[in-house]
């Protein structure tokens, strides 16, 4: 199944998902749009992110858990993302299923991750933004903050690399569309070829599909 007006922004800490969505707040379209990210500000997703930021713990499994229950109520709670969909807003969101399939496969294996999130429907439309460990890093030091407890350089290339199989194994079976960005590439560009993509969403709503020459990988440099 297919979210129609649902938007998602997925690579490893330090891609620029953030920094991408923070730019398309200030469009003077933005009124069209619904911001939102994972984990949630919801009760689950509030204790996630004490997780990740090492304050509290769990194992593995059970933070594939959390992480989709946290999901489970973004997607159907009252406000959530099919209600803000439904409504006609575009709904752009920071991680979603791809981030478990990545991050949890990476600490306790694929089959967990992927059984728990197979009842999730997918997004319109996939941004992945593509960029190796050594990059990652070297942005995230440049923050000056404590780092979570995935933003190891080992943890992030393992990462990387799973992100690359599963965006790859989800690009053959051909259901939505998937933008490959090169996310090493200056802000502005990227900004850029997001708007290309995301633009005729807005007139073309009931559409199937984004016409395809409007909208095309930019993975030149990967």
């Amino acid at each position: 199944m297919i979210v129609k007006r649902f938007v998602v922004f997925e690579g490893i800490d330090g891609a620029g998902t953030s920094t991408q969505i923070e730019i398309l707040k200030k469009n003077p379209l933005a009124k069209n749009f619904f911001f939102t990210a994972e984990p949630s500000d919801g009760a689950t997703g509030i204790f996630l992110r004490k997780i990740l930021a090492g304050n509290a713990e769990v194992s593995p499994e059970s933070a594939a858990y959390l992480f989709a229950a946290d999901r489970a109520e973004h997607l159907w709670g009252k406000g959530g993302i099919l209600e803000q969909s439904e409504s006609g807003k575009i709904v752009v969101c920071d991680r979603y299923i791809f981030s478990s399939l990545a991050y949890q496969g990476a600490t306790c294996g694929e089959s967990l991750p992927k059984t728990i999130n197979s009842p999730f429907p997918l997004p319109e439309m996939l941004f992945f933004f593509g960029i190796g460990a050594d990059d990652s890093i070297s942005r995230i030091e440049r923050r000056g903050q404590k780092r979570e407890i995935y933003e190891s350089r080992d943890m992030l290339a393992k990462t990387a690399e799973r992100y690359k199989k599963i965006v790859s194994e989800y690009k053959s079976q051909d259901e939505m569309k998937i933008v490959e960005l090169d996310a090493t590439l200056p802000k502005k560009r990227i900004a850029e070829q997001i708007w290309l993509c995301i633009e005729p969403l807005l007139s073309e709503k009931n559409s199937p599909q984004v016409e395809k020459k409007t909208c095309h990988n930019f993975q030149t440099g990967l």
